[in-house]
């Protein structure tokens, strides 16, 4: 167990993320490969929820489109994440946002 926490310490070293928090109003940039060529598409929204565990770590990002609530599940670490904006910092009292599902409009992006 030991060999596979310093590989994994070693992995996420590497990568520069910036510190971010749950309530948090950011702009995730994942790279789309297309045939020949590689974009960037962002999904922007509230973080609702963190999940820390090393290498394994993920966060959940919200956005309302058109009506109908988009949710996102991230790897932090992973390879098709480009980088990650941290647009609006907020102090959220809870670890999980998972009552703005029920929210509608501007009350779902206040925390």
């Amino acid at each position: 167990m030991d060999k596979i926490r310093m590989l994994e310490k070693e992995l996420t070293k590497e990568k520069n993320i910036p510190e971010f928090n749950v309530g948090d109003k950011v702009r995730v940039l994942t790279k789309i490969f297309e045939q020949d060529k590689v974009r960037l598409s962002p999904f922007e929204g509230i973080v609702i929820a963190k999940k820390n565990s090393g290498m394994r770590a993920s966060f959940t990002v919200r956005r309302v489109s058109y009506g109908e609530g988009i949710e996102r599940v991230f790897p932090l670490y992973s390879p098709h994440i480009e980088k990650i904006e941290v647009l609006q910092p907020a102090k959220a009292k809870r670890a999980k946002l998972y009552y703005l599902r029920k929210r509608i409009g501007k009350t779902a992006s206040q925390v």
